[in-house]
């Protein structure tokens, strides 16, 4: 088979999501909105939590990292996606993909991370509650937050590195609606099994072992919980934890679903439909799952409604 020259970095073109799609305005106008809605409230999320004193606590600092990473990796996707498909353009540059890959697996890694680190909060504050101040302070939450960012930025730096060295063939067609490593490895003129190995070795280690510790720390927290005396303590104490659960199970299902799954490059579409739900959907579920039916965020929201009210009819 004869190798694409890759000397000279060319345009990709992006073959967008389900192509031959009839109802494709309908569905740009739904992900906009959707788009538009988990960036206006991941932004809320920080605010709040950047302007409330009671809210500066290290669940909130991590959950504020979380909300984040969202906004990052939403808006890394979503903006070009969209203007490819409001244009009609399909192309990316090199070094737009290139960024498109850097910053989707190095936020996808680090979200990985860090809901492994809400975890540990939680074991915490709800197993070792009187050390609680003691080994979550501060600091700890800093160093938490670092490692997340670092550790997704450095393998993604890795992987991005190996997957732009290949021989791309031509045409430069992307399978799919971003610069996804795995859809543009299948665009690659040479064996790429060895590399394979090494993505799939990645996901153990960023995925697999990481959820494996989650399920075996709630195990013994759910247990913990089960023997608390207060009613209401075992109430807020199993919410907080239903939230965070549900948060794993947003962002570690579809990961394991792409990545982890025998056969799932010969899936596309499905992998597709996977992604628009990491990239578009999570982010606007993730602040309704975990903070906005929380007490403490709604109290800060009424709060900073009223401030914002009394300032309007101060200046009326």
């Amino acid at each position: 088979m004869v190798k694409g020259n890759n000397t000279e970095p060319t345009d990709f073109t992006l073959l967008g999501f389900f192509p031959g799609f009839r109802h494709i305005t309908v569905l740009v106008t739904l992900i906009f909105l959707i788009f538009t809605a988990a960036f206006a409230s991941n932004t809320l999320l920080l605010t709040l939590i950047c302007l409330d004193p009671r809210l500066h606590t290290p669940m909130y600092f991590l959950l504020s990292q979380l909300s984040l990473m969202d906004l990052t990796l939403s808006s890394s996707i979503i903006p070009k996606m969209l203007a490819n498909s409001l244009s009609g353009s399909r192309t990316i540059s090199f070094l737009a993909c290139g960024t498109q890959i850097f910053f989707s697996l190095s936020v996808a890694i680090a979200e990985c991370i860090l809901i492994t680190f809400m975890c540990v909060d939680r074991y915490v504050a709800i197993c070792k509650p009187l050390h609680y101040t003691v080994i979550v302070s501060p600091r700890v939450c800093l160093q938490m937050a670092a490692l997340a960012w670092a550790g997704g930025a450095l393998t993604s730096l890795g992987h991005t590195a190996f997957t732009l060295r290949f021989h791309i063939c031509s045409p430069r067609e992307i399978p799919h609606f971003f610069c996804e490593v795995m859809a543009v490895l299948r665009t690659v003129c040479e064996d790429i099994s060895v590399y394979e190995k090494a993505v799939v070795v990645t996901s153990i280690l960023v995925l697999l072992l990481p959820l494996t510790l989650i399920l075996s720390s709630y195990v013994v927290i759910f247990q913990a919980v089960l023997r608390m005396s207060s009613p209401e303590g075992k109430s807020k104490a199993l919410a907080t934890c239903s939230s965070h659960l549900c948060v794993v199970g947003l962002y570690f299902g579809p990961g394991m679903f792409i990545y982890m799954r025998p056969g799932s490059a010969k899936t596309p579409k499905l992998n597709q439909v996977l992604f628009l739900f990491g990239t578009v959907l999570t982010p606007f579920l993730n602040p309704l799952a975990y903070s906005f039916r929380n007490k403490e965020v709604l109290n800060s929201l009424k709060k900073l409604v009223g401030q914002y009210q009394e300032r309007s009819i101060t200046i009326s």
